[in-house]
């Protein structure tokens, strides 16, 4: 039997022990010893160092890896670390429990990681220093494509997608997501024929707009393998009979496996026209990425170039929340740098932000939303008029 490889490691932080206790070597490997023994691992060997004028590191070697502690008697501050290999990791932590019980610590900092092959935890960040942590209950997808590391695992949202550690969609709320991300436009443009959507590699846009009316919708989206394992395994978007008809051209959704870059420049050539442009990529970072050029204003101008008379370009343009705005005003400074007319909608159910731009000067935008949302042929599930007028509702930041 091949051994997997894969292992839970605990660090824990004990604030507040004893100062005595901290330096007294036997009372220490004695309750090392113990912890682990009852916590059902195996102990090969223990070896300890008493450092003068005070202190003690005790370590043990373990069939299943290795358990250490290091102590500040100073401070009455001691560090602990016990990792074990194999998939159950239950063990390093009821080790760390048990040990934390014997010490007696006034205040105890723990983390749990699993390391190795399929690890089931995403840790998301969603700002400096904040990290979201997503329970993976089953991994069906891990794999690294030619752009982006892509995991595709049931978690408590339902089935859903994550891009280099970024959540893309779920399967509880990609309505929400791709409704906030294509209605508003859908309200907006003048006319609803031509729609080109670059990204949005679950197809679900592409979808929304032939059900909005469009007769024709150009889907460009770079990674190839990213879209066909979307359509594979997530419950929503298109299936693999419906991506292979879209890139065969059968029917109204076309499929381009191609850089956005490029095919603006294409279309431009040959002098095509959109009613909605749509840009829903992995967050702009703020950071280098190499995604993040096509958020930037040159992007943006040959999109807006691009645009039919009354026709709106939408864009995924990040989160409002304080901890993580940057991009928003990045975006939101751009976009009024290139269109006459500038719209956001802050989804009321969750975090993201979108960005509507116009070439055309409109006096009341919103208006004009919620006087056509009702006859629009898609009709949104998420989204009503009072969601459009609150969501227009640009956040403080924007305003000042």
């Amino acid at each position: 039997m091949t051994a997997e490889f894969t292992g839970w490691h605990v660090l824990a932080e004990f604030g507040g022990v004893d100062a005595d206790l901290c330096d007294d070597l036997e009372r220490l490997e004695s309750a090392l010893r113990e912890s682990l023994i009852a916590a059902g691992v195996t102990i090969c060997d223990v070896v300890h160092k008493k450092f003068d004028p005070q202190g003690v590191t005790v370590l043990a070697l373990l069939s299943e890896s290795h358990a250490s502690i290091h102590t500040y008697p100073e401070s009455g501050d001691i560090f602990v670390d016990v990792f074990t290999c194999g998939s159950i990791g239950a063990g390093a932590s009821k080790a760390v429990e048990l040990l934390r019980d014997k010490l007696s610590p006034r205040d105890v900092r723990m983390q749990v990681i699993q390391r190795g092959h399929g690890s089931t935890r995403i840790e998301e960040p969603v700002g400096n220093g904040l990290t979201r942590v997503w329970d993976l209950h089953e991994i069906i997808v891990d794999t690294h494509t030619p752009y982006q590391h892509m995991v595709i695992a049931r978690t408590e949202q339902g089935i859903s997608l994550f891009s280099d550690d970024d959540r893309q969609s779920t399967e509880f709320s990609q309505l929400t997501y791709h409704e906030a991300m294509m209605v508003p436009a859908f309200a907006l443009a003048a006319k609803l024929d031509k729609v080109l959507i670059i990204g949005s590699g679950e197809g679900v846009a592409s979808q929304m707009s032939v059900a909005a009316g469009a007769t024709l919708v150009d889907h460009v989206d770079i990674d190839q393998r990213e879209v066909e394992l979307c359509a594979e395994h997530l419950p929503y978007g298109y299936t693999s009979d419906e991506l292979a008809a879209a890139v065969k051209g059968a029917g109204p959704v076309k499929v381009h496996y191609a850089d956005g870059w490029d095919f603006l420049a294409n279309a431009d050539e040959a002098g095509t026209r959109y009613d909605v442009i749509v840009i829903d990529l992995p967050d702009e970072r703020v950071e280098d990425a190499q995604h993040n050029r096509l958020y930037e204003s040159e992007f943006l101008s040959r999109c807006r170039a691009l645009l039919a008379p009354g026709g709106v370009l939408s864009a995924q343009a990040g989160c409002a929340t304080m901890w993580r705005n940057e991009t928003l005003k990045r975006s939101w400074k751009r976009f009024h740098e290139q269109f006459g007319t500038v719209v956001q909608y802050g989804s009321d159910e969750h975090e993201w932000t979108f960005l509507f731009g116009l070439n055309e000067r409109i006096d009341d935008p919103v208006q004009a939303m919620t006087d056509r949302l009702g006859t629009l042929p898609y009709r949104a599930e998420t989204i009503d008029a009072r969601a459009l007028v609150r969501g227009a509702i640009e956040p403080h930041a924007l305003r000042v």
